[in-house]
């Protein structure tokens, strides 16, 4: 298993859950960064694929020796309101568009996009029938755009608070598996799973081989190691399904971005070794 870390590049997103905040002039300072504490990669959160710095990010990780792990999109929903759920079709194509952009910038350096918070919600006009639908239109027409690339597509379940959608890995699993969305993987976020999942461990080995993506968080969204969470059942049951991906931080910058890479990094290093 490898780590990453979370370098935010929009400024709407500043209380978001990232260590690394700044524009695109911070990117190099923060690649810089991620390498000096002993990271095996970044995962960025642009304000879109066009804004996306691909030819300046692919420099940068060569010079560091750094992976891309991961590119979200969730500033569609953040600044312009979009969602694959929406009741009006032309707002649910800009939202499909909007994720396109960054999964062809996230595939052209070789890594997968997250449909995090772009999924959505049920609700008003739209029923939860009718939901479940447009995620899954939505999730097939993006996984395909992904595997162009070689790559998956990364669908996040969200707690309760932010999604109505799916919470729990194994309900995510079950529709992706029931719509043939072979293309599509789990983000698997651990700060959802400790709100939403009996035992994490147990969903992360349920749901096998649709894990494609980890987020590296404790109980309150802190570093590993901040929180309560106990990581050894969690890296057993990754191990026992044979994940070898990326342990991203994406936790808040507490109590200073530093302290909270830092702290993610030890923590992920002592729970693999």
């Amino acid at each position: 298993m490898k780590t990453a870390v979370t370098i935010c590049l929009v400024p709407e997103a500043r209380q978001g859950p990232f260590v690394l905040h700044g524009g695109a002039e911070d990117l190099a300072a923060h690649c810089r960064t991620a390498a000096e504490l002993g990271f095996d990669g970044v995962e960025i959160f642009p304000a879109s694929g066009e804004a996306f710095p691909a030819a300046a990010l692919a420099g940068l990780l060569r010079g560091h020796g750094l992976a891309l792990a991961a590119v979200g999109t969730g500033a569609g929903f953040l600044k312009h309101g979009l969602h694959v759920c929406h009741e009006d079709p032309a707002v649910r194509e800009r939202a499909i568009a909007f994720i396109e952009r960054i999964v062809d910038a996230a595939g052209s350096l070789g890594a997968p996009a997250i449909v995090g918070s772009m999924q959505g919600r049920s609700g008003g006009e739209v029923s939860r029938e009718a939901a479940l639908d447009h995620l899954a239109a939505a999730l097939h027409r993006l996984g395909e755009r992904a595997d162009r690339h070689g790559q998956v597509l990364l669908y996040e379940p969200l707690n309760r608070y932010e999604t109505n959608l799916f919470n729990r890995q194994g309900e995510a699993a079950a529709l992706l598996d029931a719509r043939g969305l072979g293309p599509v993987k789990l983000l698997c976020d651990l700060f959802h799973m400790n709100i939403e999942e009996a035992s994490p461990g147990h969903a992360l080995e349920a749901a096998g081989p649709r894990v494609g993506h980890i987020h590296w968080a404790d109980s309150n969204r802190r570093a590993i190691g901040f929180g309560h969470t106990d990581p050894r059942p969690i890296v057993a049951a990754l191990r026992q399904i044979g994940y070898a991906g990326f342990l991203s931080a994406e936790i808040l910058p507490l109590p200073t971005p530093l302290d909270a890479a830092r702290q993610s990094v030890a923590g992920a290093r002592a729970a693999i070794a």
